[in-house]
């Protein structure tokens, strides 16, 4: 679930499937790395500008990344407000801190959020199954009690960077894929080392196409058949970059994940019928094998799997109102990404992924504020806008001018 505007500063929660970097070492080389990639992070992707408050928030085993980070803020005559968790901490908050505060107001981070500029966050969980033992329950009642937190942020366009995207190399999601720490993080860097430009020329031709359409189509060979409606229907291009433009466009436009690269927009709300079948997930935490979603109406009528369910109907079923609508479509567009035949890798970004969403979908410029958002990738497939293909078997098909 992609969360805009959602950077806790005290409460550090950290939803299950959100992975983190692997340790920084304090070679040369990787201080030269840290310190580029923690330039183009304030300058390009964040736009910091002189005066401004600037939240950084990251885990302990990311500190030479976020000093870095923190000092070029300084740099550019902003204010860095460093906050670190790690997952002992992340756990603690639910073992150690007494249930009857689930609900209370989150008025720390109220506070901070009212006078920051813009947040930037490293993802830092290590272990996928970190809550998954905590009661649905408690993630839903926590999720509701930070509703206004996403509120204020919103008002106020705070700018977001948000480093990991579903790929940040770790040890345990390299083995969840199937494939080698050292290709994850290959995988990772490359992506974050693509031509910006390019990526917003690719988006922008992919949001003309889409913002004149009027159906979207989504199938594959494993059984996904899908239409949904998408006339009158804005296109966020999340490219990586905040222009002094897009700083004006409002708080979609200045909405950074990074490694970046798609195109993602909020269909008709209940126009989605058809079927969504999906290999592998690991959103929940654990996997869950041949996931099959059935929409009418453009709600869901009906999610089964051959396997590992459990906990995704746990954290489903805990959640409220508008948690069963069709709400997404994601396109990745970054060439630099791309899937190891045999894997089981999944993300955002890669050019041709396609990518649904339920729930909550304010990342792709919706109205659903809903405390579930959840997210399915389905590579592979196939994607028309009125008969007219952008993707091809899981490849783009370059837009016609």
């Amino acid at each position: 679930m992609k969360n805009p505007g959602i950077l806790i500063a005290t409460l550090l929660v950290m939803l299950p499937g959100f992975v983190a970097k692997a340790q920084v070492t304090t070679d040369k080389t990787k201080s030269a790395e840290t310190e580029s990639l923690a330039q183009k992070i304030v300058s390009q992707c964040a736009n910091i500008k002189e005066g401004e408050f600037v939240l950084i928030q990251g885990g302990v085993r990311e500190m030479e990344l976020l000093e870095d980070i923190a000092i070029n803020v300084a740099k550019k005559g902003g204010y860095p407000l460093l906050t670190v968790g790690s997952d002992r901490l992340t756990r603690m908050f639910y073992t150690e801190v007494p249930v009857k505060y689930d609900l209370r107001a989150p008025d720390l981070d109220y506070k901070i959020l009212c006078f920051i500029d813009a947040a930037i966050g490293v993802n830092y969980n290590e272990d996928p199954l970190l809550l998954a033992d905590i009661p649905a329950e408690r993630l839903a009642a926590i999720s509701q009690a930070n509703a206004p937190v996403t509120d204020l942020a919103f008002s106020r366009k705070i700018r977001q960077v948000s480093i990991g995207n579903g790929l940040y190399p770790t040890e345990a999601r390299a083995k969840q894929f199937g494939i080698t720490f050292k290709e994850l993080s290959d995988i990772f860097w490359k992506g974050l080392n693509v031509d910006y430009q390019a990526l917003e020329t690719t988006g922008n031709s992919f949001k003309k196409v889409l913002e004149a359409g009027n159906e979207v189509h989504i199938t594959n060979p494993n059984g996904t058949d899908l239409k949904v409606k998408i006339t009158g229907r804005k296109t966020v291009v999340l490219d990586g970059i905040v222009s002094d433009e897009d700083i004006k466009e409002g708080v979609l436009a200045t909405q950074v994940y990074l490694p970046a690269g798609e195109v993602a927009l909020a269909p008709v709300p209940g126009t989605a019928e058809g079927k969504i079948v999906i290999a592998s997930d690991f959103g929940s935490g654990v996997e869950v094998k041949n996931i099959t979603l059935i929409f009418q109406k453009g709600k869901l009528v009906s999610m089964t799997a051959e396997s590992g369910i459990e906990r995704l109907r746990e954290l489903y079923d805990a959640s409220a109102e508008r948690k069963d609508e069709f709400s997404s479509i994601d396109i990745g567009i970054n060439p630099n990404v791309s899937i190891i035949p045999g894997s089981k890798l999944a993300c955002w970004m890669p050019a041709g992924m396609i990518t649904i969403g339920i729930g909550n979908n304010l990342f792709a410029g919706g109205d659903n504020k809903s405390t579930f958002g959840y997210n399915f990738h389905i590579p592979g497939s196939t994607l028309t806008v009125d008969g007219n293909v952008l993707v091809d078997g899981g490849a783009l098909v370059p837009v016609k001018k």
